[in-house]
């Protein structure tokens, strides 16, 4: 009778453990599935593809390493083509169907914005999305984690630096007429007031805009000496380089993290321009080994040579993989959280910024630096700037 008795505690007992590791959505006794919500087919795409690629990579190494708490990480990656829709469509799968853990670099800020309400409702953490907007951290939710500085800061570090260090006096902007460029806008409006100035001037445009003359007749005849640039790839290059061509050379153009792209800096006719940077730059011939060994492997890997969305997607998937190491055996949501509640200053190999979170902090840094291209090449101009 005790016998039976034993074993039917046994059983009992096995019962309510397989439950409670039920409970956890995605992680069986041997697997963490996670999943990301990218653009690998529109307008986004290099830099979806590069990010996804790249966090792939880390969890393969990671995976061909023993894998995190006897656990290998299976990725599921979804198309949403830059497409608030489609990206609703994408995060409803991942969630749904594939009952995917946490969501690791997704892309774009009204795409991560869409999915938010029914991600957090299903205890979906977001980890390390590619937008640097403030509501990838704010307002708090237990769910989110962001490693870097925000848009708004990045720009204000970039302003601050310009008129207390160049002189600049005029400071003016312009900007997609989106929830991206809007940050940039009012990151200038910020930092102008606290340096007791004012925005001279903002021209506003149309992601999809071809011509930029009547902006930069605007922003010229208003006395600019220092634009900042709530632009992304094609309109910072075009409009830069019209400014220059009509000879208006007495003024800087500072971009954010968004136009530290290798794209930007190998354009004919960028020299002179600026942006923010977080990392370094992925160039084969890096004077940092770690670099130099990545950019070879991912070539190797891919055939392609990684651009800087391959850097941010490689840390992302690190960090997280950090998390679900310092959360132990025993995963669940709860103890994910306080495993990434528990990193300081974790250092990528990109000499990015050190990250560290806690309770209540889900910001991990919030420093950025300053950096020029010249002959072709983005090139570090500042030490870390920020707030």
């Amino acid at each position: 009778m005790l016998h039976k008795v034993l074993i039917g505690a046994a059983i009992a007992s096995m019962a309510i453990s397989g439950a409670a590791s039920a409970q956890t959505r995605g992680v069986t006794a041997t697997e963490i599935v996670v999943g990301m919500h990218t653009d690998l087919s529109g307008v986004a795409a290099t830099y979806g593809v590069s990010s996804s690629n790249a966090v792939k990579m880390r969890f393969e190494e990671i995976n061909e390493a023993g894998g995190i708490n006897g656990r290998k990480i299976r990725l599921i990656v979804e198309d949403q083509a830059y497409q608030v829709p489609k990206a609703v469509q994408a995060c409803n799968k991942l969630i749904n169907r594939d009952n995917v853990f946490a969501f690791v670099a997704p892309l774009g800020t009204p795409m991560n914005n869409a999915c938010f309400k029914d991600q957090f409702a299903a205890k979906v953490p977001n980890l390390f999305p590619l937008s640097a907007a403030r509501s990838m951290f704010e307002p708090y939710e237990p769910l989110k984690f962001y490693g870097a500085a925000s848009y708004v800061d990045q720009i204000r570090a970039g302003i601050e630096y310009f008129v207390k260090t160049k002189g600049k006096k005029a400071v003016c902007v312009m900007y997609q007429d989106t929830d991206f460029g809007k940050e940039i806008l009012e990151g200038a409006e910020i930092q102008t007031k606290k340096l007791g100035m004012k925005v001279v001037e903002a021209a506003g445009h149309k992601p999809t805009d071809q011509d930029f003359t009547a902006s930069l007749t605007k922003l010229k005849q208003a006395g600019c000496d220092l634009i900042a640039m709530g632009t992304i790839v094609r309109d910072s290059i075009v409009p830069y380089t019209a400014a220059r061509k009509m000879g208006w050379t007495d003024v800087a153009f500072l971009g954010s993290a968004a136009v530290y792209d290798l794209v930007v800096g190998a354009a004919p006719g960028m020299n002179g321009f600026y942006g923010m940077g977080l990392t370094e730059m992925p160039y084969a011939d890096s004077a940092s080994p770690k670099v130099r060994d990545f950019v070879a492997a991912y070539k190797k890997k891919f055939n392609i040579d990684p651009n800087i969305g391959a850097v941010y997607g490689y840390v992302a998937a690190d960090i997280t993989a950090a998390g679900l190491k310092a959360a132990g055996p025993t995963l669940t949501i709860d103890s994910f959280i306080k495993g990434m509640e528990s990193i300081k200053g974790y250092q990528d190999i990109f000499n990015g910024p050190p990250v560290s979170f806690g309770p209540n902090i889900r910001q991990g840094a919030n420093s950025s630096f300053l950096a020029e291209v010249k002959d072709g090449r983005w090139v570090r101009v500042t030490q870390p700037l920020g707030f």
